[in-house]
């Protein structure tokens, strides 16, 4: 073990140099293991003439010896130091190892760029890596070929084309929907004002201005107005006539009948005595002394109006006739008496009236022949005359023809009742049974009443032997002979009447005969007279 000096003077002393001291011996002599001895001793100069320059900054004690090793000695305390520094070091350099190797060289160059590119390329670099393509190729969007966007733009234009179908089929089918509702509304509306209640809030009188100006014109239309349906002045093509609209159920209350009604076939026309009896007496000329052409007849007037106005149903109303045949009838009573008189006054005032064209210019005609007239009139043209005695009576006349015109097509849907013969109400209304069985005896009772010639006491008496059909098959089922079966009924007494007045009579073999083939018979098409 070598002594210790103090002095500073002496640097080229050998001094020892201890094994146990320096714990990097090793790795310096591998570190300058394979240079050269010159090197070393290069560097142990350096290292002397530094340690000479700083020996005023701090006292480093130096041990050196003529070994191999050339590495500088440390202090303790100081290696120490510096081998727990290493020890940081190196496991922050695995740490830094480990966070390379978890990141790509893409992202480290990401990581290096500029802040104001780092938005655009972090979403670049996160496609690329949400794809698993790390390459610059997977950072850029595939571009579409003219194809791929051709086929786009077809399937946009091919689903709004879609929408828009479908927009028109919904708006196509509320608009069919609608026009359902309205047509089943207007049938409802039509069919409501059919109805007798309805109908003749929907009737139009059209009265010509001539018969207003008449003594009852007045009566007239208060009577109309009355009824509750419209009233309209104009001029009619029959002069002095009354006719009729019907307006349509979606037209105004309020309508003069100009618009939205549908004209009725029925035309009432009022006549004058005067000129009645005139057409009256033309047709006594024409068919009871055989003058023809000496003037219009009631029959060829009709015929000519109904020729002018084809399709109408012409009625023909005379007011005040009896006024005429009571004139008439006072003119032949007061020449009746003159002639009776012989007085030689009034014959010669009669003989210049009828030179002058006083009373003979007067046509005469008899109720007679009035009447002949009017059948005459039926039977050739079917035209009806209606005679009334004042303008309330004409008044009442239009209001009841009015009613009858309104309703006239709500009857006759009624009465398509599918049968090609009347029957009365009391018949087609039926029978009600109930479910105890009340009003069988009334249903036997009308089976009975069909057969023709049965009066209800006849019925009576056949109910009160078999209340029910079945009593009358179980009677002739006890019957022997067919013979038997037929007379069954002969002898039932039928009463009429009660009292002292009350006679008797018998059913008769006919209506026994009769109902015996109504309950045995198999054949549809027998008759009941055939036996």
């Amino acid at each position: 073990m070598g002594s210790y000096s103090d002095s500073t003077s002496d640097l080229d002393e050998e001094l020892p140099v201890f094994d146990f001291l320096q714990p990097g011996r090793g790795r310096t002599s591998q570190s300058h293991a394979g240079k050269p001895d010159s090197e070393c001793s290069d560097a142990e100069a350096a290292l002397k003439g530094n340690a000479g320059a700083r020996t005023g900054a701090a006292d480093v004690l130096m041990i050196s010896s003529d070994s191999d090793d050339c590495a500088p000695y440390v202090p303790l305390a100081q290696r120490l130091k510096q081998r727990h520094g290493n020890a940081i070091s190196a496991s922050s350099a695995v740490g830094n190892g480990e966070d390379a190797e978890r990141c790509s060289p893409s992202d480290m160059a990401s990581a290096r760029l500029p802040r104001q590119n780092g938005s655009a390329e972090s979403k670049r670099v996160s496609r690329g890596v949400s794809s698993g393509d790390t390459s610059p190729a997977g950072r850029k969007p595939a571009e579409r070929t003219e194809e791929e966007i051709q086929a786009s733009r077809e399937e946009a234009l091919r689903r709004r084309q879609a929408r828009e179908g479908q927009q028109n089929g919904k708006e196509a089918l509320r608009e069919e929907q609608e026009r359902q509702k309205a047509e089943r509304k207007a049938l409802a509306e039509a069919a409501k004002a059919l109805r007798p209640e309805e109908c003749i809030k929907h009737m139009v009188v059209a009265v010509d201005p001539a018969l207003l100006q008449l003594e009852g014109g007045g009566t007239l239309l208060a009577s109309v107005q009355a009824l509750g349906c419209s009233c309209a002045v104009e001029k009619q093509a029959v002069p002095r006539s009354v006719s009729w609209m019907r307006r349509a159920p979606c037209a105004q209350p309020d309508d003069d009948g100009s618009g939205g009604c549908v004209p009725e076939a029925h035309v009432v026309m009022q006549m004058t005595v005067d000129d009645f009896v005139t057409l009256i007496h033309g047709y006594v000329q024409e068919e009871g002394r055989g003058q023809c052409g000496s003037g219009p007849t009631l029959t060829s007037w009709v015929q000519e109006q109904q020729r002018r106005h084809p399709g109408k149903v012409l009625s023909l109303a005379v007011i005040d006739l009896e006024k005429y045949f009571r004139s008439q009838k006072l003119q032949s009573q007061k020449r009746f008496r003159e002639a009776a008189a012989g007085e030689e006054r009034g014959g010669a005032k009669a003989r210049k009236r009828k030179k002058n064209g006083g009373d003979e210019a007067r046509v005469e005609v008899s109720r007679v022949e009035v009447e002949e007239a009017v059948v005459h009139l039926q039977l050739h043209t079917g035209v009806s005359v209606r005679f009334l005695s004042t303008w309330k009576d004409f008044s009442d006349h239009i209001t009841m023809t009015t009613r009858a015109v309104a309703e006239a097509p709500f009857k006759r849907e009624r009465e398509k009742t599918g049968f090609s013969f009347y029957l009365e109400s009391e018949w087609a209304g039926g029978q009600r049974v109930d479910k105890a069985g009340k009003g069988l005896l009334q249903v036997w009772r009308r089976q009975i009443q069909q057969f023709n010639r049965v009066s209800p006491d006849m019925a009576s008496a056949i109910l009160a032997a078999y209340p029910s059909p079945q009593l009358l098959r179980k009677a002739y089922n006890l019957c022997k002979t067919d013979r038997e079966r037929i007379s069954l009924l002969s002898d039932l007494v039928i009463r009429r009447g009660e009292g002292v007045t009350s006679t008797t009579r018998r059913v008769g073999p006919e209506l026994s005969k009769r109902l015996f083939l109504m309950m045995n018979s198999c054949d549809p098409q027998q008759t009941l007279d055939s036996l």
